[in-house]
């Protein structure tokens, strides 16, 4: 079995995952899940056809059969004592805080849509793929990728406001009257 042609799809691979799991440890799990499970089901792809659109569907099956199991993040991600790390660590850069609300919004839309709207922008395939990828009708592609874009500009255009422990910071004081 020749796997120069998987290996060129590897980078999209990991992108969709990580971007579909908000996780770097998740995705990478989800990425060799996804080449195994290729590997073992090569049989399975037809020659001529599009190579990169099968293994988004392996991908996409194993990613939906996880979330049906009900395995979250916490259940994927080994856990680090922070001692071991803390020389690691440092804090974001101040230009990161757009990218993590958008990961954060990404996060909160369903899944089906986050599907459809990471294949349709971050891997710019179109939706006759997609809708193979996924296993719907295009026209459900069309509006759940409707659908994700409408509830990314709600999410996004939510103000956050910056709290310290349960408090808003931009919270109003309460004054009380004092005699």
């Amino acid at each position: 079995m020749n796997l120069e042609p998987v290996v060129v799809h590897i980078a999209s691979l990991r992108r969709y995952a990580r971007a579909l799991t908000g996780d770097a440890w998740a995705a990478d799990d989800l990425v060799q899940d996804t080449l195994e499970r290729a590997c073992s089901k090569w049989r399975l792809w037809l020659a001529g056809t599009d190579l990169r659109a099968w293994l988004f569907t392996v991908m996409h099956n194993l990613y939906i059969g996880q979330v049906r199991q009900g395995l979250t993040r916490a259940k994927l991600v080994p856990t680090v004592d922070m001692d071991d790390v803390m020389h690691e660590l440092r804090a974001p850069d101040a230009s990161t805080d757009f990218t993590i609300d958008l990961q954060r919004c990404l996060l909160r839309l369903p899944p089906e849509q986050r599907v459809v709207l990471l294949l349709v922008t971050l891997e710019d395939m179109p939706y006759g793929q997609v809708a193979k990828v996924t296993g719907t009708p295009i026209g459900t592609v069309m509006s759940r990728l409707s659908r994700a874009r409408e509830r990314m500009r709600e999410l996004m255009d939510e103000p956050r406001e910056p709290t310290v422990g349960q408090v808003p910071v931009n919270a109003a004081p309460v004054l009380r009257r004092m005699k």
